[in-house]
């Protein structure tokens, strides 16, 4: 008995350990939407915008709003990365559907071994650059969940600007 509660602790200690380690070299955030459209509306607004932004385009005047790419759709996810065109770094975005009587959607992006507090707000614009874009923040029933401890730099980003 006393070996089995030692091989557990023993496992519970190494994972914990190693979320630690993966969360100190990663930025990330998380963003939940609703929308009072059907999520194929949604799906198929964001998936243009990404590939109206792709990274062959010119970067010279859209700021930040450019050199997305996107990396795989199944029904109800959709994968992509945004490379910024400044500091080069890629974000790496993943949105999450579900229908119900409204549209939820779940969007995070990730900055891997990058720990840079302003690589949050790159972040949070990398996704929300892709909602004023499509002008989905303008769809029926449009609502926004998220704060700064999920998605830090959401309280002090400025997407205008990048």
């Amino acid at each position: 008995m006393d070996l089995r509660l030692l091989f557990i602790s023993s496992a519970l200690i190494l994972g914990a350990t190693l979320t630690i380690s993966l969360a100190d070299r990663t930025s990330q955030c998380k963003i939940k939407w609703l929308f009072g459209i059907s999520c194929s509306d949604v799906y198929d607004k964001l998936v243009n915008q990404i590939k109206a932004w792709e990274i062959g385009q010119s970067c010279q005047y859209t700021g930040e709003k450019c050199s997305y790419e996107l990396v795989s759709t199944a029904p109800y996810l959709i994968k992509a990365t945004h490379t910024s065109p400044t500091t080069k770094k890629v974000n790496d975005l993943q949105f999450l559907l579900e229908q119900s009587t409204i549209c939820k959607m779940t969007g995070d992006a990730v900055s891997e071994f990058s720990k840079d507090p302003a690589d949050n707000s790159t972040n949070y614009c990398s996704l929300q650059n892709l909602m004023d874009g499509s002008d989905l923040i303008n769809a029926e029933g449009y609502k926004q969940f998220s704060n700064k401890w999920i998605c830090p730099g959401f309280d002090a980003a400025n997407c205008t600007l990048s």
